[in-house]
């Protein structure tokens, strides 16, 4: 109504100037508002406007939303991808434009495609992966080739998705990038372990977390990089842990790959084993018999031959591994009397001063601690004496003699 009345109004006034004889133009542009007022009228026409079109673009809006929701829940997706063995899938949603990505575990190559789209035409893009076990004399390289696509309509706002291949040649460790088009822009992106580069952003570049992270972050031991991730190594003796990234040592007394004679004993050591023989001392004045693998016991000593009775009752053979560098002061091993007879028990160490120590840990026992740390490959050997008195006089020695072997490795 306003709009009608202000038209009116500036006819009149028009034809009020140009011809002031007629009395009933005169009369009209008399009734009309001043000039001031009909600016004043306009810019409220003009905001009028303004808001009768924001309100009409958001309501636009808010339809174009339902309409896709509506899209979205009648079935436009893709089937369900299930992830490859000994692998995992990133992504739930299977919608038109989702994307799903694809790993594999440690120590498996993902063949095929790490980033699958769901196009238009309800199909998956790229080809289905799997994973297979590395193996470090193969060359086992992803290669990328895109699905056939359908030409999307030109009226419809659904993104069209294109997926460049990847060639073997240049180098596995450059790529190209896998770029999206919709509505005239262009976004790129990059397959997992992989960083975009390029003048264009065309280019994906592989990302050596063997550089990136330091020594032990990553691998325990070795780390190898590979086109989009890595792998671990370790070192003979032992298998990779069950994440793939630590290192495990491998009994090989118990699983029996040892050569040990039958008349050696074999004891694990951390990467590998050692075969032991066991022999008893061979002295002048005492003779001894082995009672089992690891002992061995004095023969009774004539009446009166106090050489004899000075030389050790029992000579017991033990033999521990231990990794390089370890942290000291530790107890490596414990010697307790099963019984007393005398009023006075004592510990020493008859051998390996400077690494070791004994130290008394309770009324019948004794510990050897290793005092410094110790860097392998190394053998250090130790003897550690139980003496029994009784009012001084000596009743009996008990000698035990302790091999540790020292492996190259920290773990």
């Amino acid at each position: 109504m306003k709009i009608v009345v202000l038209m009116l109004c500036l006819h009149h006034t028009a034809a009020s100037s140009s011809s002031s004889s007629s009395s009933s133009s005169s009369s009209s542009a008399q009734e009309c508002p001043s000039t001031q007022s009909l600016l004043n009228l306009l810019r409220q026409v003009e905001k009028m406007l303004v808001v009768h079109e924001a309100s009409y673009q958001q309501g636009l809006r808010s339809l174009r939303m339902k309409i896709s929701a509506l899209h979205n829940r009648t079935g436009a997706s893709c089937s369900k991808l299930e992830p490859p063995p000994h692998g995992r899938r990133l992504g739930r949603v299977f919608g038109v434009g989702h994307e799903v990505h694809f790993l594999c575990r440690p120590r498996f190559k993902l063949i095929g495609s790490r980033t699958r789209v769901c196009l238009d035409s309800q199909r998956w893009s790229g080809q289905q992966p799997i994973c297979r076990r590395f193996n470090s004399t193969g060359n086992f390289l992803a290669s990328f080739s895109p699905a056939p696509s359908s030409s999307p309509s030109p009226s419809s706002p659904t993104p069209s998705w294109s997926s460049s291949p990847t060639s073997l040649s240049p180098p596995s460790s450059v790529r190209q990038s896998h770029c999206t088009h919709f509505l005239g822009s262009t976004r790129c992106t990059c397959d997992v372990g992989f960083t975009i580069s390029g003048r264009d952003n065309n280019i994906c570049t592989d990302i050596d977390e063997c550089l990136l992270f330091p020594l032990g972050r990553l691998c325990v031991h070795r780390c190898v990089n590979t086109p989009g991730s890595f792998h671990c190594l370790c070192p003979a003796g032992y298998d990779l842990s069950g994440e793939g990234r630590g290192c495990t040592d491998v009994d090989e007394c118990e699983k029996q790959l040892h050569d040990c004679a039958a008349e050696e004993v074999c004891v694990n050591t951390f990467g590998g084993f050692r075969c032991v023989r066991v022999e008893c001392p061979r002295m002048i004045n005492a003779t001894y018999i082995k009672t089992s693998p690891m002992r061995c016991e004095r023969n009774p000593c004539m009446l009166g031959d106090k050489a004899c009775t000075q030389a050790p009752n029992s000579i017991s053979f033990h033999f521990l591994s231990a990794v390089s560098n370890m942290s000291t002061p530790r107890v490596l091993f414990r010697v307790s009397a099963a019984r007393v007879l005398g009023d006075t028990l004592r510990f020493g160490l008859a051998g390996g001063r400077g690494h070791f120590s004994v130290q008394r840990s309770g009324r019948k026992t004794g510990a050897l601690l290793l005092v410094a740390p110790i860097e392998g490959p190394a053998t250090l050997e130790a003897e550690v004496e139980m003496s029994e008195l009784e009012r001084h006089n000596l009743l009996g020695r008990y000698l035990t003699k302790v091999t540790l072997f020292v492996s190259p490795y920290g773990f």
